[in-house]
């Protein structure tokens, strides 16, 4: 059974490899202060590169565990890690109801998951791709708390843009599903705005 305990090779991951992303690609991380110390979360936003979950995890304490692509898991190269720091196999081929059930077990046990709604990495010139429901469902199902976050710059050697930013948490409640998918999707469209507006703003005041 998936728990709230932090895998030992995620916490030696994190702590070997922080200072060297942080050195590497200098992100700037704003507003990480409101991801929730306890209770159940899942950290949602955007996807455009495969190291968009370390902009998180070194900036929490808290174990998360990641929805990943199968094909990570059938890979014996990348297989031992994936599974060794707690992530969840998902069949993107299909409704895959073991990720599911996996991810609820996380959450009713007052734990994080961590996923990208719009199911792959965002490699079109779109701005943000439509949303899978997975997350909301999820939150609707366990009344875990939403924590949106929306990323834009490039990952390259010290990045002067690379940010993530994080909105207000919330939770489904009430809600219907469109109506929180919908609700989730203009809020990290609004962080990566807001994120936008912010780097233009530094180099028109240099």
């Amino acid at each position: 059974m998936m728990n709230k305990k932090v895998p030992a090779l995620y916490k030696i991951g994190r702590f070997i490899l922080k200072p060297i992303f942080l050195f590497y690609y200098n992100p700037k991380s704003i507003g990480h202060n409101k991801i929730p110390k306890e209770g159940p979360i899942l950290i949602v936003g955007n996807h455009k590169h495969i190291y968009d979950q370390f902009l998180t995890i070194i900036k929490t304490k808290r174990g998360i565990h990641y929805m990943a692509k199968k094909e990570y898991f059938d890979d014996k190269k990348t297989k031992w890690f994936f599974k060794g720091t707690g992530c969840i196999s998902v069949d993107r081929s299909k409704k895959d109801e073991d990720a599911t059930k996996q991810a609820l077990e996380v959450l009713k046990d007052g734990g994080a998951i961590g996923l990208f709604p719009e199911g792959t990495r965002n490699k079109t010139k779109e701005f943000l791709l439509p949303f899978k429901f997975g997350a909301v469902s999820l939150a609707k199902k366990t009344n875990a708390t939403i924590v949106p976050f929306g990323i834009t710059g490039d990952y390259k050697f010290r990045s002067k843009n690379l940010t993530i930013r994080y909105g207000t948490p919330f939770k489904v409640g009430n809600m219907e599903l469109e109506e929180a998918n919908n609700k989730l999707y203009k809020e990290v469209e609004r962080l990566m705005k807001e994120n936008l507006k912010e780097e233009k703003s530094n180099k028109r005041s240099k």
